[in-house]
């Protein structure tokens, strides 16, 4: 027999259960299939977790500098396995929410192994055989994994992913990382913090490369204050794995390979989607490299199959993922004749990205080279931590906030921070894209005191000249 439903998510990550949820919201009868942990990587071995690790590493931090705030903490020590534990008992507990979101939305959940078998079919692969499904409209959300090195194959011991590196065994002595995006740089900052010697080896002429070359030279000139190593225009050319560690020959900007030894090596180099063996080919849908092609709203190219998330173009970020889902589920729903939903088109342009590093990172739009590129005229404008008096009293003073704006027009064509909490700070910004914002609703916008946040209307403020504190 056949379960039927309106939609049927395949995967469960940020993009599948907000999928799925906001359907249940717009009265659709809505099946979820999962293979392995409700929430999906983001949840349980991603973005939420990672952030527990690097909120104890934070912490310790902070003890080790205790002076710098007139108190004193002695004997300070950190506990590897408690430190994981509080990671893993975070994970369990935000798992255990979208389980209860499921069940209040009235969402099936099949657990087991989706296949798409035809339009609008799919099989599940569970323990007591094979359950079909139908429904008039399918999202794939399988997300993605991390890309491994044919030279350096992740074993669990002493070669890592990111899966590895939240559960570790034992304390890296001499870590080796591969990749400056952010998965690589979180754990270099984490590591390093717990009292690491980290080496990171990026390919690229500097790290965290998606980012304004402001704020990646700034993050490196931190990066090697702390202690680590920053290899930049280098590549690993092999890692032989010994009983001790491993042996990693590293090709340096001027061509000369050495070798150096290292206890472990995290593997950073990207993600794979998962779009293997999940019924694409049969069904005719077109995907590059795995990647699945869709329009603005989540549509492929076969009626009534729809995609979200990793498994899509990028950025592969959470939150993308999450406004794909519930664009895709509205889109669906004015498909099947609810005419009271609208929805709109996704724009890339006002996605924000963040990296929990120290100090962290955060932007969104373009970077001051690529609006030049881009053929804009260009005002820009920076204000330093140094100059606000929130970020002196917290004692974080390092950092800095770019805006980048178009000088014909006004128009916020990106902003760019590192430095304390900008994580949280870069809605703001992010906000006044979406409402199409110019530089004199910037200026004229009240900033309360004393905040972090008054650095970003001194960033707008410099952009023209105006800045009042430095």
């Amino acid at each position: 027999m056949t379960d039927q439903y309106d939609l049927i998510v395949l995967g469960s990550g940020p993009g599948g259960y907000v999928a799925a949820i906001r359907a249940a919201q717009l009265g659709l009868k809505v099946a979820i299939v999962e293979r392995e942990n409700l929430g999906g990587i983001c949840l349980n071995w991603g973005c939420i977790p990672t952030k527990a690790l690097l909120r104890s590493a934070e912490i310790f931090h902070y003890m080790q500098h205790a002076k710098d705030y007139g108190l004193a903490a002695e004997k300070i020590s950190a506990d590897l396995t408690a430190v994981v534990a509080r990671s893993r008992g975070v994970a369990k507990q935000l798992n255990q929410g979208v389980t209860h979101l499921m069940k209040k939305n009235k969402i099936t959940v099949h657990m087991g192994e989706g296949k798409l078998t035809a339009p609008g079919k799919l099989e599940v692969n569970v323990e007591k055989g094979t359950e079909k499904l139908s429904a008039k409209h399918i999202i794939v959300a399988t997300g993605a994994r991390a890309r491994d090195l044919p030279f350096a194959k992740a074993d669990g011991e002493r070669v890592w992913t990111y899966r590895h590196a939240m559960t570790p065994k034992e304390m890296p002595s001499k870590l080796l990382v591969i990749g400056s995006g952010a998965i690589g740089i979180e754990f270099a900052s984490f590591y390093n913090d717990m009292g690491s010697e980290v080496t990171v080896v990026e390919m690229m002429d500097r790290i965290v490369p998606v980012e304004d070359a402001d704020v990646s030279a700034f993050l490196e000139k931190a990066l090697k204050k702390q202690g680590m190593t920053i290899l930049t225009g280098a590549g690993v050319e092999k890692v032989d794995v010994t009983a001790t560690g491993i042996k990693a020959a590293i090709k340096g900007k001027d061509g000369k390979v050495t070798t150096s030894d290292f206890s472990h090596v995290i593997v950073a180099v990207g993600i794979a989607p998962n779009t293997e063996n999940i019924g694409l080919e049969a069904l005719g849908i077109k995907a590059e490299r795995g990647i699945i092609a869709i329009d603005d709203y989540g549509r492929t190219n076969v009626p009534g199959v729809w995609a979200i998330g990793d498994v899509t173009p990028g950025p592969w970020l959470a939150h993308k993922a999450s406004h794909e889902g519930v664009i895709a589920a509205e889109s669906i729903a004015k498909e099947l004749g609810n005419k009271e939903v609208h929805p709109h088109a996704m724009d890339r342009g006002n996605i924000p990205g963040c990296t929990y590093c120290h100090p962290q990172i955060a932007s969104v739009g373009l970077t001051e080279a690529k609006a030049k590129e881009a053929g804009f005229a260009v005002k820009a404008g920076t204000f330093p931590f140094i100059g606000n008096g929130k970020a002196i009293a917290l004692g974080e003073a390092e950092g800095f906030i770019k805006t980048v704006f178009d000088a014909k027009t006004g128009e916020l064509l990106g902003a760019h921070m590192i430095g304390a909490e900008v994580t949280e700070l870069i809605q703001g910004y992010v906000v006044g894209k979406t409402l199409e914002t110019t530089e004199v609703e910037l200026m004229a916008t009240v900033f309360p005191h004393p905040t972090l946040s008054e650095m970003m209307h001194e960033s707008v403020l410099a952009a023209y000249g105006r800045a009042i504190h430095i």
